[in-house]
């Protein structure tokens, strides 16, 4: 089961998408099962979105990708009173998706599951630290979406090695670092922005507003912004666009090193919206600010050529 409905014409987008990507891949020499992606466009009336995918639940480490989880959870708890509003944990949940910010996610992780990183506990102590480390996995647990299942969200987000607590708790961890599927990323980006239940109207706006790129922000040339050499940098002028993207270089560990990821929901010029999650991995692609754009204009190219089946929606 998944919350999309497969559609032959999205699935002849997605094959030009693998004609495109395959021949590079083989290239470089990466295998092609790293790289992945969903994309889907809402349906009229409400009804189960449209979509077509590839790889769909391959498990990846997910770069800064999993902020967006963790965007989710902070308000998740202040709807629930599980957080106090305050000006600081404001200030973190907007850096940390505005400029992909690792001290304000941590700030934010903090915050949540009640733990700090730091110096190293005896045996008790780490085992109870490590449980309350757990709550964001427990926060999307308890959703029961299909599309979440193997997911990890219970790391910090770190430059490079891990130190201290955070070192045994990824050593410790079952799961070992934070993954992520491409179905899953879909799922909440899904949720997001179609009319979710998932959280009320004005909280879902707040993550909206954070999730927005300006392609004519003064900040678009900025690399924290997160638009060039992703999904939405080669859009035609007037898309609206909402993303959150990720890469890692090497982060001395080859566990996590060399991914880049971006997810994106766009409203063309004529009025035309799909969500696009792309999964990558190997260090040519990782460095290479081409290939996600060739991408993203790809898709947009197409739509317009699309039976007009699925409305378009405002944001």
């Amino acid at each position: 089961m998944s919350f999309f409905t497969e559609n032959s014409e999205l699935q002849r987008i997605g094959a030009l998408i693998e004609a495109y990507a395959a021949p590079i891949y083989a290239a470089r020499g990466i295998p092609f099962e790293q790289f992945a992606y969903v994309l889907t466009q809402p349906s009229k009336a409400g009804g189960k979105a449209q979509g077509a995918a590839l790889h769909a639940d391959w498990r990846a480490y997910p770069c800064s990708l999993v902020k967006v989880f963790h965007l989710v959870a902070a308000q998740m708890r202040l709807e629930d009173k599980g957080l106090s509003a305050h000006g600081e944990l404001d200030r973190a949940m907007r850096d940390m998706i505005l400029w992909s910010s690792n001290s304000a996610t941590n700030y934010v992780i903090d915050l949540i599951t009640g733990t700090t990183g730091d110096t190293l506990l005896d045996d008790q102590d780490m085992s109870a630290w490590c449980e309350r480390r757990e709550e964001i996995n427990r926060i999307f647990a308890g959703l029961g979406w299909p599309e979440l299942a193997g997911i990890n969200l219970n790391q910090k987000l770190m430059d490079d090695l891990r130190y201290g607590r955070e070192k045994v708790a990824l050593d410790r961890s079952a799961a070992g670092h934070n993954c992520l599927t491409p179905i899953a990323m879909a799922r909440l980006m899904h949720e997001i922005f179609g009319g979710s239940t998932l959280l009320p109207p004005a909280r879902l706006a707040v993550i909206r507003d954070h999730l927005a790129r300006d392609a004519k922000a003064p900040d678009r040339g900025r690399g924290a912004y997160q638009l060039l050499g992703y999904l939405g940098d080669a859009l035609p002028d007037g898309t609206q666009i909402w993303s959150k993207a990720g890469r890692t270089r090497w982060l001395g560990d080859d566990r996590a090193s060399f991914r880049r990821h971006d997810t994106l929901r766009a409203i063309l010029p004529m009025g035309q919206e799909f969500l696009l999650t792309v999964f990558t991995q190997g260090e040519a692609i990782a460095e290479d600010d081409g290939f996600l754009p060739a991408v993203g204009s790809l898709v947009a190219a197409e739509m317009p050529r699309l039976v007009p089946e699925i409305r378009s929606r405002r944001p």
